[in-house]
């Protein structure tokens, strides 16, 4: 890629002055998620806003919100899939920073599953939405990208039926050797001196107070050398959500790619029979099921199972791959090349559906935004808003955004 094509793809400032708020999405540990419409071409977007002063004062404590803000942002501003979300525009203000990306109306696949009528998916509909999932997390590997929260509420469904994953900020890219790598991929450019490198960096650095030589290269004596974005041939954060993390997260022996491969098994169980294979009575109790029990694979030997059983193999370099997933059994009829062209996936958003998460259209548009993503984080509450844990890199406890 040239410098003039680049420099095409340079992300411009979103002004709050430009949106319309609709509804509100979600909201996670660091900010909140918006339904939008840009004033301008009528596109709807989910606009993930964060308190400024939230990212600030975590710097300052030796935390790493900073860092994630911006690794997310240039994660996302690299994507050319249909499986993963646009970046549209990068929310800069006073007293919020975040970003603006694609809005998939028909929710998460948590959400579609308690649809069905067993609160189970048949294999044909596992079988779609697994072979899309492999898809989506082949690009972000090939990308040099670990996914590493990988989990119902972080697929959504898009308009047109196909899934998206979303949601990077515990994403890490680590070095290419541990990698699968393919010559049709390009890598996720992070040279500091790339127009794209610059552009982002202008809007990360300016959430950084005045004298701090922060910047999204990672170059601070503020973090440790183990930055997200540094190559590195595995990663030793203790990151992801409790039921679908993998034991050698658990172990923290270093762990790479093969993590977001167990993440698939658990979700491919849960979409099989309703609930999550390790799930404990507290979470010291989930992890020592996630390292010692084996998932109970009720029912008939099937490709499916067999598939789910080898995506779970607790010894990562024992635990299926790319090359053995796409060549398994339960694919065995599945045209990869031409699994993002099906023109009618299993389920498509209905228009009703699509209005019902919209919400109240003629009156939350004129919420202020950055007085609403500060009054919850000074400690007001704010109803209907759904939060799940997830864990980071300093073994707290997180939430995550429900785009």
């Amino acid at each position: 890629m040239n410098d003039d094509e680049e420099q095409k793809l340079d992300i411009q400032e979103l002004k709050l002055e430009r949106v319309k708020v609709i509804s509100v999405l979600g909201r996670g540990a660091k900010g909140v998620v918006f339904l939008v419409r840009d004033n301008e071409t009528g596109e709807l977007w989910a606009m993930k806003a964060i308190s400024r002063h939230f990212v600030e004062e975590k710097i300052h404590d030796g935390r790493s919100e900073y860092r994630r803000v911006c690794f997310e942002q240039r994660v996302l501003s690299s994507f050319d899939h249909l499986l993963l979300p646009r970046l549209h525009r990068v929310l800069v203000t006073d007293k919020i920073v975040g970003y603006a990306i694609d809005y998939c109306p028909g929710r998460d696949l948590n959400y579609l599953r308690k649809k069905q009528s067993e609160k189970m998916f048949a294999d044909d509909l596992i079988r779609f939405y697994a072979a899309e999932m492999v898809l989506a997390l082949e690009y972000l590997h090939n990308q040099g990208i670990v996914y590493r929260d990988l989990k119902p509420e972080n697929i959504m469904i898009q308009e047109n039926g196909h899934i998206m994953l979303v949601d990077f900020d515990l994403s890490t890219k680590l070095s290419s050797k541990s990698g699968q790598s393919s010559p049709n991929h390009s890598s996720v450019n992070t040279t500091p001196d790339s127009p794209r490198q610059k552009h982002l960096s202008v809007h990360c650095n300016s959430v950084i107070s005045p004298g701090d030589s922060t910047s999204c290269s990672g170059r601070s004596s503020n973090y440790s050398a183990r930055a997200d974005w540094d190559l590195a041939e595995k990663s030793n954060s203790f990151v992801g959500t409790e039921e679908y993390v993998a034991p050698e997260i658990i172990l923290g022996n270093g762990h790479d790619f093969a993590v977001d491969w167990w993440s698939l098994g658990v979700v491919l169980y849960e979409m099989l029979y309703g609930t999550t294979p390790f799930r404990g009575s507290n979470r010291n109790d989930t992890f020592s099921r996630i390292l010692k029990k084996q998932p109970d694979l009720v029912g008939e030997a099937t490709p499916l199972r067999d598939l789910i059983r080898k995506l779970l193999e607790k010894d990562p370099k024992q635990r299926i791959g790319l090359d053995r997933i796409k060549g398994h059994d339960f694919f065995r009829r599945v045209d990869w090349d031409r699994v993002v062209e099906i023109s009618r996936p299993p389920y498509i958003p209905l228009d009703d559906e699509v209005e019902e998460q919209g919400g109240d259209t003629d009156g939350i548009h004129q919420i202020d935004v950055e007085l609403f993503v500060q009054g919850l984080f000074a400690g007001d509450v704010v109803e209907n808003i759904k939060v799940n844990d997830k864990i980071t890199d300093n073994h707290e406890t997180e939430t995550f955004l429900v785009f």
